[in-house]
């Protein structure tokens, strides 16, 4: 199939073959074989960065991918750069931090791919503050878009996720399973968001559905300029990460995607309940 998109009733949805549940023990296939033939998986936080590579990367694995995020533009663009996949992507804008807007959300996606498979919860946002400089203005905004709306749309998600045995992957941070200086709101929201998925996960699993999350140190997507952060200051904790990341480098937004891919695939059958680094090493150093 084509990257055209797919649309409320799309008959490509409803014919895409069924995919082996995610929480089963994978089959053997072809290297080159995708791993997500037929697969519906929601995406949100995918107009940009980990999101976006996730959405793109499952569509080029043969998945049916209904991407979420602020910006129709950058929706649009990631779509079209999904052309030829044999996947599809279907671009669904909204803002999440809105009640109308996830439950919207939600429904758009099942309507057009039929039922879902799996669920990214990749948005997010980074606040910079210790605590004489985090207000509860300040806090509340981190914990809505971090935690909230994160719970509450999976809430929504869940009835189709339990239908298929699907899987949920949780996009949080190092700063979950660290702590650090100067990000205060934002490390407890990555902290909850860590908790969320292990209660999830242990209550799910009886039903066949896994929860696991994705821990990222600094990779290479406008998280921290969303945040406030300068392009020369942004510039400088770029250099200042190849550092304090044992492997040298600082991540790119492929990395995480692909980290994704297998917590959301059957080759991760039989793990759940996982917060995985994938940081270069960040997690094991001491803030610096």
């Amino acid at each position: 199939m084509g990257a055209a998109g797919l649309h409320a009733g799309s008959t490509a949805a409803r014919a895409a073959p069924k995919l082996a549940r995610m929480s089963e023990p994978a089959a053997t296939r072809p290297e080159s074989a995708a791993r997500f033939p037929g697969a519906r998986v929601l995406v949100t936080g995918a107009s940009s960065g980990i999101g976006r590579a996730t959405a793109l990367l499952l569509a080029r694995e043969g998945a049916h991918v209904a991407s979420a995020g602020r910006s129709a533009e950058r929706l649009e663009e990631m779509r079209a750069a999904a052309a030829g996949a044999p996947g599809t992507v279907l671009a669904i804008p909204g803002d999440l931090t809105d009640d109308a807007s996830r439950g919207r959300l939600v429904d758009e996606a099942l309507r057009a791919l039929g039922g879902l498979d799996g669920l990214v919860n990749a948005a997010g946002i980074i606040g910079f503050g210790d605590w004489a400089a985090t207000d509860l203005s300040a806090w509340d905004r981190m914990m809505d878009i971090n935690v909230r709306a994160l719970f509450d749309l999976t809430r929504r998600a869940l009835p189709a996720l339990l239908s298929s045995r699907g899987a949920i992957v949780n996009v949080s941070s190092v700063t979950g399973l660290r702590a650090f200086p100067g990000v205060l709101a934002y490390c407890v929201s990555k902290a909850a968001t860590d908790q969320l998925t292990r209660c999830l996960a242990l209550e799910l699993a009886p039903k066949g559905v896994r929860v696991n999350a994705v821990n990222p140190g600094v990779v290479r997507t406008n998280l921290h300029r969303g945040g406030g952060m300068a392009e020369a200051q942004y510039q400088q904790f770029l250099a200042h990460s190849r550092e304090t990341h044992p492997l040298g480098r600082v991540g790119e937004a492929e990395d995480i995607a692909q980290a994704i891919a297998f917590l959301l695939s059957a080759d991760s059958g039989w793990i759940t309940g996982e917060t995985l680094a994938v940081d270069g090493g960040r997690h094991q150093t001491c803030a610096r």
